[in-house]
């Protein structure tokens, strides 16, 4: 029966290839659809067009044919163009047509296969969908020892259907939606860079990885999505090439990757005629919402997808339906958050794909305003939901659109007359800034919309605020000063009261930061009394956190509590939990000083978790900061010890020690200087290293009591790594580019032995072990932002 099922193999129209060539990796998948075909009648691939369906199916039917003695076939249809040649051209694959004089019926078909354990492969169902779904409907209702597995960029839908989704080949280094490391595979172990180098070595003997061209490889391979057919595409360039030249040349990717294998069908020979299949398989207006999903960066979520791509062909109510299609036939990628809900998303050559249809359209700068405007309003909408109960999910779904968000900025900044809109649009953003951590890149923002639309008016005068408290925040006192002293001039000017008594509360901040503690204490209470009279609950939140830390550090007990609980009580009332939890913190600060260490530790933790779900590092921070003294006050010096650990980390992250609130830092070094007498040198360095050798959310695990900080690789890397400062970024860069430690000190001016150092606590923050994984990491972020 098996030398049977080998001539039924060959004997098909096509035939079942005795050897897949390509094949890299894919044993997940290849397990998966063993075992689908093992319980159900009909198993279908799917996947956009590229990906390495055929070969998936090819290789299980080869696995699996001694399950088949009656036969594995392997039926083409790309080639067909006419529905009624499905049903001829199976028959005719089985042998069918050998034995009656007319075209075969499916009776015939039946009758024929009836009785015998069979597997028939329908490989590219997608542009006869219809006819494929019948035809397989009908044979699997009527022969029980039937099975169908099929590929298609679209699932075939009839009811005894199970399909894989097969995704791109796993890249060096997968990156989260901000840009965080997540699972870094080492670049060799990649199956996308295998396929590469198993290609390249078919083209150009003796071709390796090396340590010279790794990184290049990766960026390769990370640049095309771990498409099969691209990579493969590529790969065939190294003819001519050299893997530099390749790499520099994908930005044009569907000009150089026009090379391919003369045995395959027309549209695998080239990436451009695999994408152009799926597009004339869409309907028109699905085409156009393609086309207009391509100006978004990094993804986009259904609101944005109504407001942007609806109208001029396509009906907002219709959208919803035109993406399920598009989800439907692989061209958009389905997400699902678990704090923000579905997003959808193209390809990187998919879109760019589609971008190429739509420049040729005339309707990209029009499809670009829109881009911007809806981006406007979020971050409109931002501002006006920062006081409530909105505000925490508005601020994930803001960090969700990070790239989205560069992009309009980056369009109303270079849009002749735009600067002020993308000013405005900054300063909306200022607590996104703020509590995302992007206080760097706000400021960039701000500085350059304000260098761009130098008129006084309001927008300016709110904008100079925001970038004064960044300011504050990174410890930069001088420049706030100047912010707000031209600020101040144009509110006073314009009678702005609510801009004015920002300046107020931002210039108490300066004060604070400078140690002027009277100073300080003086303009938050001018501060208080302005936001009252403006009935401003966000400043008036703001300046009593601030105000109970200044009683705080005054001995000022009972005048702390008062404007701490009245804090909370605003907060509550207006059910806003970020001010709250600050506020929080403030009156942990006050009860660790009256030495009511569990009522500290309580408030501390819950600060913790709001601050830590709101990606506010600096505030997470100042709650880390309390309980480690807690800890030291309670004599529990160990936890103490690795809590100053990963406040090293934090406060080298965040760049400025204690950030705004570095007038606290006598308590931090009272601490410190009581846990290292108490512990010894050796004892306090060892738990202060292995703290500060924590990944982020093994820290923050610790600070809550949730749990050993002791787990493997796969449970600690999915949360956030530590971010890079901006001289660890720079450094980063200059590894990228395959610079030596003695080069890189020397492009710095800075010894060997500091450079080797930086690149230790780079290595360590994000979880690497090499320096091509940060290479890889670099080359993913630089897509995603450039996007």
């Amino acid at each position: 029966m098996a030398a049977e099922s080998t001539r039924a193999v060959k004997r098909g129209q096509n035939g079942l290839p005795v050897e897949v060539t390509g094949f890299v990796g894919r044993r997940h998948e290849v397990a998966e659809v063993k075992r689908l075909l093992s319980a159900s009648r009909v198993v279908t691939v799917t996947g956009v067009g590229g990906v390495g369906k055929t070969r998936l199916a090819t290789r299980v039917a080869q696995d699996v044919r001694r399950a088949f003695p009656g036969g594995v076939w392997l039926i083409e249809l790309a080639t067909l163009d006419r529905a009624d040649l499905v049903v001829p051209t199976v028959a005719e694959a089985v042998g069918v047509s050998s034995r009656v004089s007319s075209s075969p019926t499916v009776e015939v078909l039946i009758e024929h296969l009836a009785g015998r354990n069979v597997l028939l492969v329908l490989d590219n169902c997608e542009h006869l969908l219809a006819e494929c779904a019948v035809l397989v409907d009908t044979l699997v209702r009527a022969l029980p020892d039937l099975r169908v597995l099929a590929t298609s960029r679209q699932a075939l839908g009839i009811g005894s259907e199970q399909t894989v989704d097969l995704a791109p080949l796993p890249l060096p280094s997968s990156t989260g939606a901000a840009g965080s490391p997540l699972f870094a595979e080492p670049v060799d172990e990649s199956d996308a860079v295998r396929l590469f180098a198993e290609r390249a070595a078919a083209v150009l003997p003796g071709f390796q990885i090396t340590e010279a061209n790794r990184e290049t490889v990766a960026a390769i391979c990370a640049r095309l999505d771990g498409l099969p057919l691209a990579i493969e595409l590529a790969a065939v360039r190294l003819r001519a090439l050299s893997v530099e030249q390749v790499l520099e040349r994908l930005d044009d990717c569907f000009r150089l990757l026009t090379s391919g294998s003369r045995a395959a069908q027309a549209r695998q020979r080239t990436l451009r005629a695999s994408i152009d299949w799926s597009y004339d398989l869409c309907m028109e207006e699905e085409r156009l919402l393609w086309q207009r999903v391509s100006v978004f960066h990094g993804g986009l979520d259904l609101e944005a997808a109504e407001e942007v791509c609806s109208g001029d062909g396509i009906a907002r109510e219709d959208v919803l339906d035109l993406i399920s299609g598009l989800i439907e036939k692989s061209v958009l990628i389905r997400e699902e958050r678990q704090r923000t809900g579905v997003r959808y998303r193209l390809l990187d050559t998919i879109r760019e794909y589609a971008r190429e249809r739509l420049v040729e359209s005339g309707q990209e700068a029009a499809l670009q305003r829109r881009h911007r405007d809806h981006f406007r309003r979020r971050a409109a909408r931002a501002r006006a939901e920062v006081f409530g109960p909105d505000h925490l999910v508005t601020s994930l779904c803001l960090l969700e659109e990070q790239s989205n968000i560069r992009a309009a900025l980056e369009w109303s900044f270079t849009e002749p007359c735009e600067a002020r809109t993308g000013l405005e649009t900054a300063a909306d953003l200022l607590y996104h800034w703020r509590v995302a951590y992007q206080v760097g890149e706000g400021r960039r923002w701000l500085d350059r919309g304000l260098a761009l639309d130098p008129e006084p008016s309001e927008v300016r005068a709110r904008a100079l605020a925001a970038a004064a408290w960044l300011a504050v925040i990174q410890a930069d006192h001088e420049t706030a000063e100047a912010l707000l002293a031209e600020s101040r001039a144009i509110a006073e000017r314009l009678g702005l009261k609510s801009v004015l008594a920002y300046v107020v509360t931002y210039s108490a901040m300066v004060a604070m930061g400078r140690g002027e503690i009277d100073l300080g204490l003086r303009l938050y209470r001018e501060a208080a009394d302005d936001h009252r009279a403006a009935r401003d609950p966000v400043g008036l939140a703001v300046v009593l956190n601030r105000l109970c830390l200044v009683h705080c550090l005054r001995d000022e007990g009972d005048l702390a509590k008062a404007v701490g609980q009245e804090s909370v009580k605003l907060c509550e009332e207006h059910r806003e939990h970020w001010h709250r939890a600050y506020a929080m913190t403030a009156l942990g600060v006050q009860a660790w000083r009256e030495s009511d260490l569990r009522e500290a530790a309580t408030l501390e933790q819950k600060a913790l978790r709001c601050l830590d779900e709101l990606d506010d590092l600096a505030g997470a921070g100042l709650s880390l900061e309390v309980l480690a003294w807690t800890a030291a006050s309670d004599r529990q010096f160990e936890r103490a010890a690795r809590l100053f650990g990963v406040l090293d980390r934090v406060w080298h992250a965040v760049d400025a020690p204690l950030s705004e609130f570095g007038y606290l830092r006598r308590y931090h070094d009272e601490c410190a200087a009581l846990t290292l007498e108490a512990m010894g040198e050796t004892a306090f360095q060892t738990a202060f290293k292995r703290g500060a050798k924590m990944s982020y959310g093994e820290a923050i695990r610790y600070a809550l009591q949730e749990g050993s900080p002791q787990r493997s690789q796969a449970e600690s890397v999915p949360g956030r790594l530590w971010p890079l400062t901006r001289r660890e970024s720079e450094i980063a860069e200059l590894v990228a580019q395959g610079l030596s430690n003695k080069d890189i000190a020397a492009a710095l001016v800075i010894s060997q032995r500091t450079a080797e150092g930086h690149i230790e606590h780079i290595l360590d923050k994000l979880g690497f072990n090499s320096r091509t994984q940060i290479a890889a990491w670099l080359s993913g972020r630089a897509r995603d932002e450039a996007s």
